[in-house]
């Protein structure tokens, strides 16, 4: 007994205006791409109808004799010229240095493209220097004032130890100029 639930369709299934997978699932059919395979075994009776979608106008070649012929040269000509130049341009990008292409419209869009990325990337790491000389330049100081600043705070704390006052260990500078300024006066 057989099922007769397979839709056998010819792929790419793109090339259909429809959405060819959800209307097999709403008809309960599995679909298999008739390009494909051979046999016709459990092959759905009532299939849905779809369409192809309307392809774009190609441009098509003509080959022929005469002036075609040296038309075709001169274009397959200028095609490898234009795939060398942007082959030069990936080549040098690879081993590090990239040079202006003196021919080649592709070459020569693709080369400024990468420049301009480049002198972006330049940009950017002198920015990245600066700031980064920056930070340590503002470490630096941070670390001065600290430095400063706990010697002011050690003697602060050995005024208050001679006088006999009790403080927090981790007291600020502030808190500790307060108890000595309450110090009686001697």
């Amino acid at each position: 007994m057989s099922n007769k639930n397979i839709w056998y369709l010819p792929g790419p299934f793109h090339q259909y205006q429809e959405d060819v997978k959800a209307l097999a699932k709403d008809a309960g059919l599995r679909i298999i791409d008739a390009n494909v395979t051979e046999g016709r075994d459990d092959e759905a009776d009532n299939t849905p109808e779809v369409t192809l979608k309307e392809i774009e106008q190609q441009i098509v070649l003509v080959v022929g004799t005469g002036n075609n012929q040296v038309e075709l040269e001169e274009l397959i000509g200028k095609l490898r010229a234009e795939s060398d130049t942007v082959r030069a341009v990936i080549v040098g990008l690879e081993a590090g240095e990239i040079e202006k292409p003196e021919c080649g419209e592709l070459a020569i869009r693709l080369f400024q493209a990468l420049d301009g990325i480049r002198l972006q990337m330049v940009d950017l790491a002198g920015a990245r220097d600066d700031l980064a000389t920056e930070n340590e330049t503002l470490r630096n100081e941070l670390a001065e004032l600290n430095a400063g600043e706990g010697v002011e705070v050690e003697a602060l704390k050995a005024k208050l130890d001679v006088a006999g006052v009790s403080y927090r260990a981790n007291a600020s500078k502030e808190s500790l100029e307060k108890l000595v300024s309450e110090l009686p006066k001697a």
